[in-house]
């Protein structure tokens, strides 16, 4: 299979916690309150879009204003 640049790239929710620092049971907890960061169901496989991730991660930053 050939992938390009382009194509998405996809992680596990082990990947995503480790990666954002977001404990596991959080993860599968705002999942199943339907929040948080979009993700996929593959039968019994989470799959998380590595640019959903980036944005969400973006979308809870915080600026601040420097005196």
């Amino acid at each position: 299979m050939n992938h390009d640049d382009s194509s998405p790239q996809f992680l596990t929710e082990l990947e995503v916690s480790q990666m954002t620092k977001i404990a596991l049971p959080t993860l599968r907890n705002h999942r199943f309150r339907g929040m948080g960061i979009p993700y996929y169901k593959i039968g019994k496989s989470v799959r998380y879009r590595l640019q959903d991730v980036l944005d969400y991660m973006e979308s809870k930053r915080v600026t601040t204003v420097s005196q």
